[in-house]
């Protein structure tokens, strides 16, 4: 099913001008759940992976923080087991014995990981999907792993890219390994496909300049325009910029980068120095509070939290950090360059 965002309640280049030149485009994904195949844009896999080629493992080191770990196939029942438990109608059992056994093995954990660590499938974007990647050579897919244990200096977990040609894939790996136990249920992302949906973004409010930024906390530009935010919006006019106009939330390829957790810094590729480019938010949520405007239309109705489905903000139940999105950075020189991540 296709996901259409509504259009923003205000045209903030005719408030702002200068912001005009600043637009950029970005691919909302809208991942939710489904049964997706190889041949599928994709968030949690199946991938495209040659049968011949290596599977990505993670040397580590993988620390022990004092938790017992879990494993993928754990982290899948429970979440089955849950479902279940909140479909059930009111009066009877929320879990049944059965059940509650399973959960409570679950929850004794497993044994820290000694040996290197399979990677997980993150997502999997093809070009035909989300034109907007610049993939090297021949290639139209990108395909996106990580370690399901953090790596510091940030609590996140470590990210690998690989760029394919899909036609060059003859021989699918069928049964790719997966890590015997993970450090976060948030780590293992349910399957879901993709609705792609380009968007239009203007830089976060912190990135623009002091001056721009003192002419959003000034009311009436807005009121000039036939533009004026909502009364919620009347203390803080520049969070009305920053929450409706500039940034899409969810999981999205391209577009810009919303900064809060810290001040905007540089981003510069290890290779070569250039600045480098937002290439895929893997977000912990699809809106939020404050960003309610973004539900696409085909949602709206269902956007509360009920009891058949606790978490309609969150279907790949994918969690960075206790909730903030995970950016990946791509050189705009060489799509071959090192990427590098920061959460945010």
């Amino acid at each position: 099913m296709s996901r259409t965002t509504p259009p923003r309640p205000a045209d903030v280049t005719a408030v702002f001008p200068q912001l005009a030149p600043l637009a950029r485009t970005a691919t909302r994904l809208h991942p939710r759940p489904g049964s997706p195949s190889p041949h599928d844009s994709s968030v949690g896999g199946p991938l495209l992976w040659p049968a011949d080629a290596p599977w990505p493992y993670c040397d580590g080191p993988h620390v022990p923080d004092g938790n017992p770990a879990t494993s993928p196939q754990d982290v899948r029942l429970q979440r089955r087991i849950r479902a279940a438990a909140a479909s059930r109608p009111p009066g009877r059992p929320r879990v049944t014995p059965e059940e509650a056994a399973i959960l409570e093995r679950i929850n004794a954990g497993h044994p820290w990981p000694k040996d290197p660590v399979a990677m997980l499938p993150v997502a999997q974007l093809y070009v035909r999907d989300v034109p907007l990647l610049r993939p090297p050579g021949r290639a139209d897919l990108l395909q996106v792993l990580w370690c399901p244990f953090e790596h510091p200096p940030e609590p996140k977990p470590r990210t690998a890219l690989y760029w394919r040609s899909a036609a060059a894939v003859t021989d699918v790996l069928t049964t790719p390994p997966e890590p015997a136990v993970v450090q976060f249920k948030g780590y293992v992302p349910e399957l879901c496909l993709l609705a792609p949906e380009q968007t239009t973004e203007y830089p976060d409010p912190m990135e623009l300049a002091k001056e721009l930024q003192e002419q959003m906390q000034d009311w009436s530009p807005r009121q000039a325009a036939d533009a004026a935010p909502d009364n919620s919006y009347e203390p803080a006019p520049e969070e009305f910029y920053g929450n409706v106009l500039s940034i899409a939330p969810g999981w999205k390829a391209g577009g810009w980068t919303r900064w809060g957790l810290t001040d905007p810094v540089p981003r510069n590729c290890p290779a070569c120095d250039a600045e480098m480019d937002p290439l895929l938010t893997i977000a912990s949520t699809e809106w939020g509070a404050n960003t309610r405007s973004w539900i696409p239309y085909e949602e709206q109705a269902h956007a509360t939290p009920s009891t058949a489905d606790p978490h309609p903000a969150a279907p790949t139940m994918v969690e960075i950090a206790g909730g903030y999105d995970l950016q990946l950075y791509a050189c705009p020189a060489s799509p071959d360059h090192p990427h590098t991540d920061r959460i945010q």
